[in-house]
């Protein structure tokens, strides 16, 4: 599938912020929120700020943007559609949550209850950002059992670096936030990794025998192209990538993504006491690192992606 840079930024930028909503709801129902307004105003308005950059991004992907709302009415049968409503939820909850922390310090009592929907409501929304492409069966790498997984403990992870960076920077480094955040990456790493594991080893669903029902006659192959030039269908649904270039980047997205961040915040943790400025410069370069090898993940998500109509253009399934 043709990587398209808005379905990357959306999917990244938005699952960033979706998982810095859910680390400060659950900081703030667990009593370690630290709830100054200062902090409350950076905070919300990175996690608001990168919501609303990805899902602008995804309605700019639309062929038809200005149907972005009626989209919405879909959603009894579209995952598009529920991520939409998801999120607005997400926005509708958040507010008063947010509101509470900046203005009146407090996260308590009704706070703490639209802290608790802000968490919900952050993790349905990924979920179903998920299950946009792994609902799709046409594309066997997207339509298994650890995209959803995958996309969830990545969220996460953001989300924990985000929140490791905030509190290091204006409230001192929290060492248990930052061990959290170390088992998120390592917890998206393995994630990350069987997926890979799986889609390698998984057979084609479809082949040309079986979309033509003509197996039990021997071979079946293309006799000739069914066009001279590229079309539209070729161009997006046909986007190839080799298979070294393809394990280069995956040893890349696993060095930046994973190996880096998770010894830079090992590394603030053991400089967090003696060392408060070194420590907070290694959680921003964790932070900086995991966002590169997040957008080479996501790129190769989609570029490793195959179609099943492209077996019509002589094409892998």
């Amino acid at each position: 599938m043709y990587p398209a840079a808005s379905v990357i930024l959306f999917t990244t930028a938005s699952g960033a912020g979706l998982g810095l909503i859910a680390w400060l709801a659950l900081l703030a129902l667990l009593g370690l929120a630290p709830t100054t307004t200062a902090f409350g105003l950076v905070a919300f308005g990175l996690a608001l700020g990168l919501l609303s950059l990805g899902l602008l991004s995804s309605v700019f992907h639309l062929g038809r943007p200005e149907r972005a709302l009626l989209a919405l009415t879909q959603w009894r049968s579209s995952w598009l559609a529920r991520e939409g409503v998801a999120a607005l939820a997400t926005y509708m909850t958040t507010g008063p949550f947010a509101l509470g922390w900046i203005v009146l310090n407090r996260t308590d009592g009704a706070f703490a209850a639209a802290a608790a929907a802000s968490l919900a409501m952050s993790v349905a929304t990924i979920v179903c950002t998920a299950m946009i492409y792994a609902s799709l069966k046409p594309i066997r790498q997207w339509s298994n059992r650890w995209t959803a997984p995958v996309y969830l403990a990545l969220a996460a992870a953001s989300g924990g670096l985000l929140t490791v960076d905030l509190t290091s920077l204006m409230g001192g480094f929290r060492p248990a936030i930052g061990l959290a955040a170390v088992a998120l990456v390592v917890a998206s790493a393995a994630a990350k990794l069987a997926y890979w594991r799986h889609i390698d080893n998984q057979s084609p669903r479809s082949t040309l025998a079986t979309a033509t029902g003509l197996a039990s006659l021997g071979t079946v192959r293309l006799l000739e192209q069914p066009h001279t030039e590229a079309n539209y269908v070729m161009r997006e649904m046909g986007f190839h990538i080799a298979r070294k270039h393809s394990a280069k980047l995956r040893r890349l997205t696993v060095a930046a993504l994973f190996a880096m961040p998770a010894l830079s915040i090992s590394s603030a943790t053991l400089l967090a006491d003696h060392f408060p400025i070194a420590s907070a410069s290694a959680a921003l370069l964790a932070t900086l690192s995991a966002a590169v090898g997040l957008g080479v993940e996501r790129w190769l998500f989609f570029a490793e992606a195959t179609h099943v109509s492209m077996l019509y253009y002589g094409g892998a399934p």
